[in-house]
């Protein structure tokens, strides 16, 4: 059985996550850009966007203008939130058919559930009615993960999946050589001989701030080729097994002797500037980071980096498949109107237009083919166009793990109540990398959280 089943007859409602069903419109009052629900100088109310506080993101609003130009009458609100408020509020609102955003940034985790729900215009008839968008330039994985029945619910601004980078300079210093497929245990002595706090270098970089996107996305891979996972085939807790256990004592024990100060506090922005400002010697982490770290208007170590495949131990690969995407909820009054918006900012033109001018490190990366094929991107991305587009068109959601599992997804577990699972469980492991609880605490409190929603499971299949 997979956990999201295909949809007979009116779409199937599953409950908002618990730690979100609490949520009011009240809490949805957001800052914007530009005031929500002001009336443009065509008599027509913007379009609210609302979007994740990230680097490419922000070129997409330095942008604007761009976009308003080209679409007369046209004005764009964009609501900008941190990952894990992104991630709450959106769905939400979306959930609860709040209406207050007419194009939300959601991912993989999300389209397929919420399509089937009916929270989500489908998007395939206006793909297919816009003269030369090219939904087949988008990577074969990339468009599957964002698709339900068929059809794209939404379309990707950028695809990732995970890899390491590391100071190629710091490396030679210390006469190491990263190898071609690195194990977390290699990693792991590299980064006890790279660690030095006299030059404010860390070892290694690694997520720690709870969120089931933010230590959870790195961690489950490191789990998935330990050869543990979330569930056993059954949907029984495979959170205290030995292969979990293994994992994330592996990993906190890495963060806490090798990692960046403050660990416990640091997500994927966090990391981005610890790496950029040259204060690691790695970072396991998006493929994505290299929009930020390879532009030398934002870098101190641009052109400085190697990047190696996710580190494994028991499986060939580990690199996850996420999806920074664009989409419509079916509560949007005016959905051609934003369409309009999501078709341009999704656009091959538009990555061309994000190269032109801000330079070809800083483009959206990872969703379209054209983009690697492109000749000005390919000569400023030699050192990972190659391992970022082979790991994206490599991963593989139905088989993450070394064992069988009930259910999909590589950094994440692709059922309506890993949002609440997942993020209860980031804050067990957070608090064991701060040092307030040990690994075993932290895994036996996780395994009641799991034990419950397996169980749900475990009754629809009786």
């Amino acid at each position: 059985m997979r956990a999201v089943p295909p949809a007979t007859g009116d779409p199937v409602r599953r409950p908002l996550p618990a730690a979100l069903a609490v949520a009011t419109a009240g809490a949805l009052t957001l800052s914007g850009c530009a005031g929500a629900g002001a009336i443009n100088a065509g008599g027509e109310d913007p379009l609210v966007v609302a979007i994740v506080a990230n680097p490419q993101m922000q070129d997409a609003i330095a942008l604007q203008s761009h976009f308003e130009a080209e679409h007369p009458g046209i004005e764009v609100n964009f609501v900008t939130l941190p990952e894990n408020e992104a991630r709450a509020k959106i769905t939400t609102s979306v959930a609860t058919e709040g209406g207050e955003f007419d194009v939300v940034m959601i991912s993989n985790y999300e389209t397929a559930q919420w399509a089937e729900n009916g929270w989500l215009t489908n998007l395939q008839p206006h793909i297919d009615a816009t003269e030369g968008y090219d939904a087949d330039d988008f990577i074969p994985t990339v468009r599957e993960s964002l698709s339900y029945e068929g059809d794209m619910y939404s379309v990707p601004f950028y695809g990732e999946s995970s890899f390491l980078a590391y100071r190629e300079d710091l490396f030679r210093e210390a006469g190491l050589e990263m190898p071609e497929n690195p194990t977390w245990h290699q990693i792991a002595e590299f980064a006890a001989e790279l660690d030095d706090d006299e030059a404010g270098v860390a070892g290694i970089c690694l997520r720690g701030l709870p969120g089931w996107g933010e230590v959870m996305s790195p961690l489950t891979t490191v789990v998935n080729t330990f050869g543990g996972s979330w569930f056993d085939a059954e949907w029984n807790s495979g959170l205290t097994s030995p292969e979990y256990r293994e994992a994330v004592n592996f990993y906190v024990d890495l963060v806490r002797e090798h990692g960046q100060p403050g660990a416990a506090n640091s997500g994927y922005g966090d990391c981005l500037t610890h790496y950029s400002q040259g204060r690691a010697a790695m970072w396991y982490d998006a493929t994505a980071m290299v929009s930020t770290i390879e532009d030398p208007a934002s870098s101190t170590v641009a052109g400085l980096s190697g990047y190696a495949p996710a580190p494994v131990v028991q499986t060939d690969r580990s690199g996850w498949l996420y999806v920074w995407s664009l989409a419509i909820p079916a509560t949007t009054e005016d959905p051609e109107r934003a369409w309009e918006f999501v078709e341009w900012v999704t656009d091959r033109d538009y990555i061309e237009t994000v190269g032109e001018e801000f330079g070809w490190e800083r483009v959206p990366p990872g969703s379209r083919i054209s983009t690697f094929e492109n000749p000005r991107y390919q000569e400023v991305a030699q050192a990972y166009a190659q391992p970022m587009r082979e790991a994206i068109e490599t991963a593989d959601s139905d088989n993450a793990t070394l064992h069988p599992v009930p259910y999909e997804g590589i950094g994440f577990v692709a059922i309506p109540e890993f949002q609440d699972l997942g993020t209860r469980v980031s804050q067990q492991i957070s608090a064991a990398i701060a040092g307030r609880i040990d690994v075993d605490e932290a895994l036996e409190q996780s395994d009641d959280y799991a034990r419950s929603v397996g169980e749900t499971y475990q009754r629809e299949e009786q």
